[in-house]
This record gives structure tokens, C-alpha cells and sequence, in this order.
């Protein structure tokens, strides 16, 4: 299964987790799942989120949308994410 890792810094991490929270459901319409957030040790406002992905398309076009973009704002990201889409080494 492809997996989406996302790093980036936010304003706020608790605020960033609520809205992240309030757009699981257009994640699950993505054919994502499995969400997993992590946080830097050094910086407990960098963020890391490893997400299961149903295809590399999918997951690219989810995460160039206009309203995820809105989403990220919306919760505070402060850099440009760094994304990764990934398939599993066999």
C-alpha cells in the first residue's frame, strides 16, 4: 500500500491537531487511512504525519487541492511541507 509522509512546522500544535481532526473525513473520501503523527523531538512544532494512501494519484491530488491547501492555512503551517509518496519495497 502507498503511504504519504508530510513534514512541516506549524504556528501551534494544538490548534493544527484540531483542524486536522476536522478534515479527517475528507481524508477518509481520499481513500486514505491509517493516520499516524509524530513530532520532533527538538521541535514539538514540527510535524510529521505518515498516512496509508488507496494510490499515488489520489494522494497527489488530494494533496495539491485547492481546499487542502485552504486546510493547511487554516491550521497554522508556517514552512513549505515536504512530501513524500511512497510504495512499499518489496
Amino acid at each position: 500500500m502507498p503511504l504519504l509522509v508530510v513534514r512541516h512546522r506549524v504556528k501551534d500544535f494544538a490548534a493544527w491537531k484540531q483542524v486536522f481532526a476536522e478534515h479527517g473525513p475528507k481524508r477518509d473520501g481520499a481513500d486514505f487511512s491509517n493516520p499516524r503523527i509524530y513530532r520532533s523531538a527538538s521541535d514539538p512544532n514540527e510535524v510529521v504525519i505518515l498516512i496509508d494512501a488507496a494510490s499515488i494519484e489520489k494522494a497527489r491530488a488530494f494533496g495539491s487541492s485547492d481546499e487542502t491547501r485552504a486546510q493547511m492555512a487554516k491550521a497554522g503551517v508556517i514552512d513549505q511541507p515536504t512530501v513524500y509518496f511512497l510504495n512499499e519495497a518489496s
